[in-house]
């Protein structure tokens, strides 16, 4: 863990998130199986699943994620033109399957307490990716957004001004 602890102080400023996961090494264990089997392995390119962390860190008003995020965002190849329109899907940076992920984004954030999966966003989302991609996408999703859930209402990370989520 310690060189977990050690990555989340460089690239994000903080490490309470690994500290207090250290009470529970298997939780940690799972979280590093989601990143490395899910996240960074599976069905969709990294650089879509990057795009939709950033974007749903972004909605959320995580600054402690948002500093790491943005950095992986660029190495996985976005550009500044797109990091600055992360919250615009309808930006002409993005391609069309990069704009339908980020329309699932936008019915997957926590501000979304009605996002769903429609059939017209459906139809998008298939134009670009086949089901099992869709459904990694979903539940890789879904994990973000609980783990902000998670971080926020266990008050361990730093929020941007604007975060409606937790304690303050």
């Amino acid at each position: 863990m310690q060189a977990a602890h050690d990555r989340a102080l460089a690239s994000r400023g903080d490490a309470t998130f690994v500290d207090v996961l250290g009470h529970t090494p298997e939780l940690f264990e799972w979280y590093g199986e989601f990143y490395s089997r899910v996240f960074y392995g599976g069905r969709v390119p990294v650089r879509i699943k990057e795009l939709i962390r950033l974007r749903l860190s972004t909605v959320h008003g995580c600054a402690f994620c948002n500093r790491g995020n943005r950095l992986d965002a660029v190495a996985a190849g976005l550009s500044d033109a797109q990091l600055l329109a992360i919250g615009d899907e309808t930006a002409t940076c993005w391609s069309p399957a990069e704009r339908a992920a980020l329309q699932l984004a936008a019915a997957m954030a926590l501000t979304a307490p009605r996002g769903h999966l429609n059939p017209a966003l459906y139809a998008e989302l298939r134009s670009h990716f086949d089901d099992a991609q869709i459904v990694e996408l979903g539940m890789t999703m879904a994990v973000l957004t609980g783990m902000a859930k998670f971080l926020f209402a266990y008050d361990l990370v730093e929020k941007e001004d604007y975060c409606e989520f937790g304690a303050r």
